[in-house]
């Protein structure tokens, strides 16, 4: 239970600092570009629409219905590359990210 209320802390806080740096978006991908089947929809969506759209929602009904989170994942590479020119803000996502990733990948 523990793990599952860090998390949403965790997601919480990228859904915030997405906002922080402009990069929460108001509407909806198209269904098209949502049921990629490219690691990240990397060929339909921008990162931080990956983690908008997909990521915090998909976390948090696995939360909601008290089913198991993933045990390991690996997406600090991709934020690292993706946020790499928002300066400061966008190191403080990164580590975040990296919080997210340690939590789920730990025992």
């Amino acid at each position: 239970m523990i793990k599952q209320q860090s998390a949403r802390l965790l997601l919480q806080a990228i859904e915030n600092q997405l906002q922080q740096l402009s990069l929460w978006q108001g509407d909806y991908p198209s269904a098209r570009a949502l049921s990629s089947k490219e690691p990240f929809c990397c060929d339909t969506l921008k990162f931080e629409q990956w983690l908008q759209f997909i990521l915090i929602p998909r976390m948090n009904a696995l939360i909601d219905g008290d089913h198991p989170l993933p045990s390991e994942i690996a997406i600090t590479p991709m934020a690292e590359e993706a946020f790499k020119s928002c300066g400061i803000k966008g190191n403080v996502l990164i580590h975040t990210i990296n919080d997210f990733d340690k939590l789920l990948s730990s025992s």
